[in-house]
């Protein structure tokens, strides 16, 4: 490590932390450098560095230390300075992930959020730490992600579509050739409903180890029968782009689009089940507030939809062209109003806030309400919700329909 600090002038330890020769405090190798003297590892002795400095209440780590753009302030009084507190299994470090969530290249602050604003509780950072996978999780998590990958190379995942309808031509054979009454016809509905619920509600009980890919797959795969009013899925939407560099138009890509019964074009983005995807962790003015993963696909959908509309009569023709193979015979594709369906996260766990249960359902439902004018967010949560609702809307009507 000396030998290191003396050629390039700077060391790495535990992969975390990036200490140059200027923070030694080590009188030995003080004097080794002064000296010139390049002495060997095992008999300079330990190595001590400047680490933080103690001031106003906080440890105060410089960001270069961490290798991060922020400094970090920790509560000297409820933070301790351990490794843990900076590295997690398999010498993680759990700053540089946090300095990827913060705007701006201001302090990290670990403290009491009313004294500093946008701080940190170190409750919240005990938790944050208690949720970084263990060596055994991530030893489980590669074995199932590599077991996925090699499942769908050796045997595709089964259609779910084909499967209902394998299921339904079942159902076919005990049903007489006389038309079908109300309650019959009732009583598939709800059967399909009901399979579509068993099976999202399976594919997020083996939720560890599939990829955003994977749930985009998944879901595309059922995602007329899930909503009726569309009649075909579109992958790999090209779309241009004016406005990002008015010299040279930009091809983009939107990986999901739906056309409807009449034609219409909306854009849908399928994202992980992931429980903290929807709703931060730290309270504004006593408000839970989107995650940056939320508002950054809100902001990629709108995008998206500015950018469709834009393309006008010319994309209509181009899309309706390209996409002829998977469109009912006479449908042509417009581009009128698109609106856009986000399908990410799940419901957020309930919170204690100052030892008191927070609800967070209606700063939730007033951040999806701020969207819908132009897009709508569903949690896989609400899908299966509305599923549940679905089917007892058509139980009762079954109900009613074998009474009269």
């Amino acid at each position: 490590m000396l030998r290191e600090l003396q050629t390039s002038g700077e060391v790495r330890v535990s992969r975390v932390f990036k200490f140059r020769r200027t923070d030694l405090i080590s009188a030995n190798a003080l004097l080794d450098r002064a000296s010139g003297h390049e002495d060997d590892d095992e008999t300079s002795g330990p190595l001590k560095f400047i680490f933080a400095r103690t001031t106003g209440g906080y440890h105060r780590i410089l960001g270069r230390i961490l290798d991060i753009p922020n400094d970090v302030w920790l509560q000297a009084d409820t933070v301790p300075l351990e490794r843990k507190t900076f590295a997690a299994e398999r010498n993680v470090s759990i700053f540089r992930r946090v300095a990827k969530s913060v705007d701006g290249d201001g302090p990290i602050v670990i403290g009491d959020p009313e004294i500093h604003a946008g701080a940190i509780s170190p409750e919240l950072f005990s938790d944050l730490q208690a949720r970084f996978p263990t060596t055994g999780e991530l030893n489980r998590y590669a074995q199932a992600r590599v077991e996925t990958v090699v499942g769908e190379v050796l045997q595709p995942m089964r259609s779910a579509q084909e499967a209902y309808q394998r299921y339904l031509d079942r159902r076919a054979s005990v049903v007489s050739s006389a038309p079908l009454a109300q309650a019959d016809l009732i009583r598939l509905e709800i059967e399909k409903y009901v399979y579509l619920r068993d099976l999202i509600t399976r594919w997020l009980g083996e939720e560890t180890g599939r990829s955003e890919a994977d749930w985009q797959r998944m879901i595309t795969k059922v995602i007329l029968l899930l909503f009726p009013k569309y009649v075909a899925v579109l992958e790999s939407v090209p779309v241009r782009d004016v406005y990002s560099n008015p010299a040279r138009p930009t091809k983009r890509e939107i990986d999901l689009c739906l056309v409807d019964a009449g034609g219409a074009l909306d854009v849908i983005e399928i994202k992980k089940p992931d429980a903290a995807a929807v709703l931060g962790h730290t309270l504004y003015r006593d408000n839970f507030i989107p995650t940056r993963e939320l508002t950054g696909t809100v902001m990629q959908t709108e995008k998206y939809l500015f950018h469709l509309s834009k393309w006008g009569v010319e994309g209509e023709r181009t899309l309706t062209n390209r996409y002829r193979d998977v469109l009912p015979e006479d449908l042509s594709i417009r581009i009128a109003n698109p609106k856009g369906l986000i399908i990410m996260g799940r419901d957020p766990e309930d919170r204690m806030v100052k030892g008191r249960p927070r609800d967070h359902r209606l700063d939730l439902d007033v951040i999806k309400r701020q969207y819908a004018n132009m897009v709508d967010v569903l949690t896989y949560d609400d899908l299966l919700r509305r599923l549940a609702h679905v089917i007892t809307s058509l139980q009762r009507r079954e109900e009613q329909a074998e009474e009269d």
